[in-house]
């Protein structure tokens, strides 16, 4: 039999393109990216303690960072100065601005969404009388006066209550907020998800 070289190059061509498309088709799935869960750009915190029965006594704790995603890490600017006995709530300003003609509020992301983020904190033992304690960074169950919820009722901490204890010079304060897209649940910690900033103030309470 008459074996037609120019048929058979043709099918073996048909044969390699099958034997490709097989293999790409089952390499497709492996090969997708990870999605990765941007992390907010954060260049100005400001931690806002208002006192509960003096509107007028209002202490203001920032930090900075001018280049954003670059080296430069948020730098402490001032400390935390409380009056003992005093009854604060605990509010944020969280700014990118990066660009001064357009600063983007990142608060209000947080706001939008509240079932990816929450914050967590520590602080000198019993420099609170409430919460007591030394924060839930630790333990993530411990007291924690959350004054907001998500949708799911678990707690954010946009908002948070804190009553000032005995006279304190030279403690800390530690501040941290973690974005846990689809891990977040009531029994979240300090380890699920990733950090958006993770700030240590020195407390002082007089």
């Amino acid at each position: 039999m008459k074996i037609n070289l120019l048929d058979s190059l043709k099918k073996y061509g048909l044969y390699m393109l099958l034997i490709t498309a097989v293999f790409l088709t089952a390499c497709g799935d492996d090969d997708e990216p990870e999605v990765v869960n941007e992390v907010e750009v954060i260049t100005d915190v400001t931690l806002v303690f208002t006192n509960t029965a003096d509107a007028n006594d209002v202490v203001r704790a920032r930090a900075q960072d001018p280049d954003g995603e670059g080296v430069q890490e948020l730098a402490i600017l001032d400390q935390i100065t409380l009056t003992a006995g005093a009854t604060y709530t605990l509010t944020y300003e969280i700014l990118n601005a990066l660009d001064p003609a357009d600063v983007e509020d990142i608060g209000e992301e947080i706001l939008e969404e509240d079932d990816e983020h929450q914050f967590f904190f520590s602080f000198s033992t019993d420099a609170f009388t409430s919460p007591e304690g030394n924060g839930n960074i630790d333990n993530a169950s411990d007291e924690l006066n959350y004054t907001d919820t998500d949708d799911n009722q678990n707690p954010v901490g946009l908002t948070t209550s804190w009553t000032a204890g005995a006279a304190l010079t030279g403690g800390t304060f530690r501040a941290v907020l973690k974005h846990q897209p689809d891990v977040k649940t009531s029994t979240s910690t300090f380890n699920d998800g990733d950090t958006d900033f993770d700030l240590t103030f020195v407390l002082n309470i007089q």
